[in-house]
Order: structure tokens, then sequence, then C-alpha cells
């Protein structure tokens, strides 16, 4: 029997705690540049050491995404890229043995149908949803749909919410929380944000749920700097930007770069 979203990302966190280590969750969108490229390019992450993918579902107005992501998802939509595709990239992720979750805009899951989203998402193999600009407050039809399908409704904190914001968030959260360490838009840095380990002090305070950093990763140096202090380290532009410049030979190398950050002793 599959275990839920929840079992499986928990489960996943905790063989990653058993190792005294984050969690290494990498993102890219589906159908970049390709459905086969894209299907290429998380393999790539998988074989390299990724434990926990993020599948973009390309959007339109990417209000969170910065110009590295942008392109990529313009790329995506140029080429065909439809919610079907990212359920085929999800499916592809699950079989390999990596645990797969969607990242998504509210708009595309809502023009698909809520609960015909969580139904085929978990029919794919997905165990969660990442939702970055819907809010609890909005998300009760979702998070009803998500729960009845076994899929964990995935929210984000960000340096300017309260303490009680973030016990909000965290309550109407399953899997894991997604602190953002910076205010503004993805992209790699060349320092990982200050904000992040006073962000997720406070959300330990609040929750129980494992914390993973995402906005702002680029190498292993900045993982095993996040990994000291989060559960979870998520890498996006990095990704995109190895799969441009090098394709899944790329991906494949900064992942284990990636990989070999979080083993770095805490």
């Amino acid at each position: 029997m599959k275990a839920s979203g929840t079992a499986a990302i928990a489960s996943a966190f905790a063989q990653a705690k058993s190792e005294d280590r984050a969690l290494l969750i990498g993102y890219l969108p589906a159908g970049f540049p390709t459905l086969e490229g894209s299907l290429e390019l998380v393999a790539a992450m998988c074989e390299g050491g990724v434990d926990l993918v993020e599948v973009g579902l390309p959007y339109s107005d990417p209000l969170m995404d910065g110009p590295v992501i942008q392109q990529a998802v313009d790329q995506a939509l140029a080429n065909g890229a439809t919610p079907e595709t990212v359920l085929t990239v999800i499916r592809a992720v699950a079989e390999s043995g990596t645990v797969p979750v969607v990242m998504s805009y509210w708009n595309p899951i809502e023009r698909f149908g809520i609960e015909r989203f969580a139904r085929d998402l978990q029919n794919a193999g997905g165990v969660g949803v990442i939702t970055p600009d819907l809010t609890i407050e909005e998300g009760g039809p979702w998070i009803a749909a998500a729960q009845s399908y076994e899929i964990s409704p995935i929210f984000l904190i960000a340096p300017s919410s309260t303490n009680e914001r973030i016990g909000q968030i965290a309550a109407a959260t399953q899997g894991f929380v997604y602190a953002a360490s910076t205010m503004g838009v993805t992209g790699a840095r060349d320092q990982v944000s200050n904000m992040a380990p006073e962000l997720v002090s406070r959300a330990r305070e609040c929750t129980n749920l494992p914390i993973a950093v995402g906005l702002g990763v680029s190498n292993g140096e900045q993982a095993a700097e996040i990994a000291a202090y989060a559960d979870g380290v998520i890498v996006g532009s990095a990704f995109v930007k190895a799969a441009v410049s090098g394709g899944s030979q790329a991906v494949a190398e900064l992942a284990r770069d990636l990989a070999g950050g979080v083993r770095q002793t805490r």
C-alpha cells in the first residue's frame, strides 16, 4: 500500500535525519526544455542525490519567480506544457523512488479543477503541492480536496511573517513548512540570506514539522550553510541554470555538489 503524502514526506525527512543531514530538494519546471528533456533532467537530479523533487507547473504569470525560472517556464509553455505534462514528470519521479511534489501557482490548479487535480496527482504518485500564492484563508477547498486524496498541502512562510502567522500557516500545512529565506523573487545568489536562520528558529517555536529553506542556494557550500540549521535545503534557479549551460550532465554534477553540502558535519 502506497504511503500517504504526509507519511512519504515524513519518511524522507526522517531518513535524512537518521543520517545526520538535511534533505535535498530540487526544483525544475515540467516540460523544460521539452517533455522528454525535462524527464532527462529530473532523472539526472535524482541520480545526483536529490531526495525530493519539486516539479513546477508552468504558468504565464509567475509572481515569485526570478528571470532564470521565468525564461524556463516560458520555454516550457511555448513547447506546449500543460498540467498533464506535470503529471507525466511526477509519475517518472515516483517510479524512480524519489519523492515528488508539485510547485504551482493557484490559478492553473483552479482552472484544471481542484478535485480533479488532487485525484490525478495521487494517481501519478505525487504526494504534495506547494502553492506560493494561495493563502490559508482562501485555501479551505484545496486543503479539503488534497487531504481527501492524501496529498500534503504545503504553504510558505517569509521573514515578514509574524510568529502568530507562522503558527497559523504551519497548522494548515502538512509534510514540511517552506521557508522563503528572502523577500523577493527566486534566483541563485552569491550569499545566502542572513534572515533565514532567525526565520527557521521562529518557525521551530510554532511547529514540529520539518522546515525547508529555499530561495538563493546555488552550490554545495551554501547548501551546507543552510543544512546546519534547517531540515531541508531547496534549490531551483541553480538547477535551471545548470540545465541551460550543460544539460543533464551539469544538473547531475550540481546535484552531487549539493548532496555533498547537505552531508557536511553539522
